[in-house]
């Protein structure tokens, strides 16, 4: 199977299945005299582990990472750093009725009909579990960004979960940190625990969910015109997140209901305090070049497809079948996607720090005296 990589000078690459022995990343373009270790990354992949807490799979996944090769004495050497994460909590007998039936809502069709041959042990490389690789190659780049771009934070954190969303007059970062869900609205947080309890128990089903992903810090004029876009990358990026099904940068979809004046983010400068904008419609980016803003990226999740309520599909031989999918599942997948999408928006930003670098040497155009 091709095009496991993603990025540009800062390129990694994830292996691995759901099911198998263990998944990971290479990870190349990486500078050298990064600090790097184990240590650094773990954390990250313990915000996306399993199992944590009800509200999420119960398959437990210690995703302990290990560094095998481009850092010595601590440092990266500027050569490639693969990664490796055992895979110790596999269930595979779980997946036997569906061997030869294909999954409403997942990747076991599609599969089949390009492969020929498809891992129904979990979805294989179309499970979520692939994810796991992408926050390690993430922690990679927080390294290299914190070295390079000390002054960039990246935060994300659930908005909506189904058709209910949270308030924006209650938003506070700190509680994101402080519910299952990573809402900065507590009063929200509640409600949608209480939902999801009855959702997973009682209704046997899913619900999709909405992400936003935030960096601040980031240097004006990352990006380049027309194909080498920030945003389309990281549209592209967050896509490619599985069962991310739309993305949006800023205003995103609601700027086709404004007009001129309500999306034109004005212009100001202060001798003193430098550039300054009345709004941030555009998410941070024009023309695909960073403005010095903060980025603003959201992503909707879709339901998950595995839930134990019958859904109709078909088998191998054609012949009609009542598919239920057992096994462990998220009810919400939406809620494991927040430490993916930072790492995402990370990958991505580090990236486009070294393809500036490599074009301009980080020079800029002058305003004012």
């Amino acid at each position: 199977m091709s095009l496991n990589s993603f990025g540009h000078l800062f390129r990694f690459t994830t292996w691995g299945e759901s099911h198998g022995p263990a998944l990971g990343a290479v990870v190349d373009g990486c500078p050298p005299g990064v600090p790097l270790s184990d240590g650094a990354i773990q954390p990250w992949l313990d915000r996306r582990r399993p199992g944590q807490n009800r509200n999420t799979t119960q398959r437990q996944e210690p995703d302990a990472v290990r560094i095998l090769s481009g850092v010595f004495d601590g440092v990266t050497t500027g050569t490639s750093i693969s990664l490796l994460i055992e895979n110790t909590d596999q269930r595979s007998k779980d997946y036997g009725d569906i061997a030869q039936t294909f999954r409403p809502g997942h990747a076991d069709l599609t599969y089949h009909l390009k492969y020929g041959v498809r891992d129904y042990r979990g979805g294989g490389r179309s499970s979520a579990r692939e994810t796991a690789a992408r926050v390690a190659a993430g922690g990679i780049a927080r390294q290299m960004l914190a070295t390079l771009a000390p002054d960039l934070r990246i935060k994300g954190y659930m908005v909506q979960m189904g058709e209910k969303h949270i308030d924006r007059t209650r938003f506070d970062l700190s509680e994101v940190e402080r519910n299952d869900f990573w809402c900065p609205d507590p009063v929200a947080a509640q409600e949608w625990e209480e939902y999801l309890g009855w959702l997973r128990k009682d209704d046997h089903n899913s619900v999709g969910a909405m992400i936003e992903v935030v960096a601040s810090g980031v240097p004006a004029g990352l990006g380049a015109p027309v194909y080498g876009k920030l945003d389309s990358d990281l549209a592209s990026a967050m896509m490619s997140i599985n069962a991310v099904k739309g993305v949006e940068i800023g205003e995103g979809m609601a700027a086709a209901g404004l007009t001129g004046r309500e999306n034109a983010d004005e212009i100001f400068w202060d001798e003193e305090k430098g550039l300054s904008f009345g709004s941030n419609k555009a998410g941070g980016i024009l023309g695909g070049i960073s403005t010095g803003q903060e980025i603003v990226v959201r992503f909707a999740v879709k339901p998950t497809s595995s839930i134990l309520s019958p859904r109709q599909s078909i088998r191998l031989d054609g012949t009609p079948a009542e598919v239920v999918t057992k096994g462990r599942h998220d009810p919400c997948v939406g809620i494991r996607a927040v430490p993916v999408g930072e790492a995402m928006m990370a990958l991505v930003l580090a990236d486009h720090l070294l393809l500036d670098r490599g074009q301009t040497g980080g020079t800029r155009g002058r305003i004012g005296s």
